[in-house]
């Protein structure tokens, strides 16, 4: 990522933080960092050697109390079936779809992920709960494929 687009994500982010009356403290700064600089989803113990190489011996409560920080305030996700984070790419746009659907295109090849929200596929779910009487915690929807650079 480039600096200019690391800092506008970074000014984001403590926006976001402050709306929800939080702060974004240097620990938790790092880890959304190295989640923006990852190449692809990033799994916890990953980011905890790379946060130990910066400052120390790092705990692995440490990086899961960040990562749960991140999540709760929408600058991250978790990828489930690779047990992985990856940072929101579009975190100001959580204010519509805080209870809506995420949707991850993950390729099969490179391990790119893109992230998506489809207004068609929340309309339908969310008319599908009603009718069902289901309330969701969460809804996560993660499609396997290749990418355009790999097909």
């Amino acid at each position: 990522m480039h600096s200019h687009d690391h800092q506008l994500c970074m000014t984001e982010a403590e926006a976001l933080c402050a709306k929800a009356g939080e702060s974004l403290t240097p620990l938790r700064r790092r880890v959304l960092e190295l989640l923006l600089d990852a190449p692809g989803p990033a799994k916890a113990y990953d980011l905890l050697t790379q946060l130990g190489d910066d400052s120390g011996a790092a705990k692995p409560p440490t990086i899961y109390r960040a990562l749960e920080f991140l999540l709760q305030v929408g600058l991250a996700h978790k990828i489930e079936s690779l047990n992985a984070f990856v940072a929101c790419s579009d975190p100001h746009d959580h204010g519509t779809h805080a209870h809506g659907v995420t949707a991850f295109a993950i390729c099969e090849d490179c391990g790119a992920v893109s992230e998506f929200h489809d207004d068609v596929i929340e309309t339908r779910l969310t008319a599908w709960q009603k009718t069902q009487h289901f309330k969701p915690e969460k809804t996560t929807i993660e499609i396997r494929g290749h990418c355009r650079a790999c097909s």
